[in-house]
């Protein structure tokens, strides 16, 4: 005797025709044909940023074994900006951005940050932010100047903005690069006889021409605030009846900015990881490291 189907529950089966504002609701709906928009917002769900920090994971073991490590961390908050910490070593930003709950190296400004997420969150609203990934140990001239698509800086760009409700990156000085003269913006040059060329600041980030500079990399990344609001919900209209109404709740966090760090440090060293395998031999772990001991060698000695 067989078992009694299960009864499935009344809101899976439920179709959505109401699309929310700021999500991918209507827009996927439109461009594949669906009438219920869930088949579009279970799929463009962030949750699929897990998959790509499980990967990211692989990729930062990788390059740790090739002296490369990497720090993602919150850099503002609903317009609570965290202070420059540009003699923090590696070490200390990967140590404190773990103890930190929101994932900030400046401690004079997290309970600012906590308290205004707390706001948010009483008055049903939604707050975002930027988060900054930090890498030190990439070798110079890796990525491209010859082809557009292996431009390293794009790529990372690239993935970043790909990361759910991202709507922003730059790298080193970014925007603010076009209020200042050239002279305040590019890196100066110089030798040293231990470690070979290196720039007397970073305000590129540690990319010219779409390569590494050997200089830590440094990008942004901006997130908007989420668009679901639990107690202010925005206006829409049904895409069946055409009749207006306030968008419905499905769920929701009032800010997502300190598990975005995680995120983007993750995509940021998935990419770099390819970027490497790609630039050199890696069928075998062991001759990867060796052919990126000999370039580094090589170019010190430029």
């Amino acid at each position: 005797m067989g078992e009694d189907p299960i009864e499935a529950d009344a809101k899976i089966r439920r179709v959505i025709t109401r699309p929310r504002p700021g999500h991918a609701d209507l827009n996927g709906a439109m461009k594949y044909g669906h009438r219920d928009i869930r088949n579009v917002l279970e799929r463009s769900s962030a949750r699929e940023t897990a998959a790509r920090v499980a990967a990211g994971a692989v990729a930062k073991t990788l390059l740790k074994q090739l002296g490369i490590e990497i720090s993602g961390y919150v850099k503002e908050i609903a317009g609570i900006e965290a202070k420059e910490v540009e003699e923090l070593s590696i070490k200390d930003r990967q140590t404190i951005s773990e103890d930190s709950p929101v994932r900030v190296l400046d401690k004079d400004v997290e309970q600012e940050m906590m308290d205004a997420i707390d706001q948010a969150k009483q008055e049903g609203d939604s707050i975002g932010g930027v988060v900054e990934v930090y890498v030190e140990g990439m070798p110079a001239g890796v990525g491209s100047y010859v082809h557009f698509d292996r431009k390293l800086d794009s790529r990372i760009a690239g993935s970043v903005v790909s990361i759910n409700a991202f709507k922003g990156v730059e790298f080193g000085l970014g925007f603010e690069a076009a209020k200042r003269n050239g002279s305040k913006v590019h890196d100066e040059i110089a030798w040293d006889e231990e470690i070979g060329y290196y720039r007397k600041t970073n305000r590129l980030g540690g990319f010219e021409g779409g390569m590494t500079t050997g200089m830590p990399i440094v990008v942004k990344g901006v997130m908007k605030p989420i668009p679901t609001l639990m107690k202010r919900p925005l206006q829409s209209v049904d895409i069946e009846t055409k009749e207006p109404f306030k968008a419905t709740v499905e769920r929701s966090d009032a800010c997502a900015v300190p598990a975005a760090a995680v995120v983007m440090e993750h995509v940021v060293a998935f990419e770099l990881a390819k970027a490497i395998t790609e630039q050199f031999p890696s069928d075998q772990f062991p001759t990867l490291k060796k052919a990126i001991d000999d370039y580094r060698e090589e170019i010190r000695c430029f």
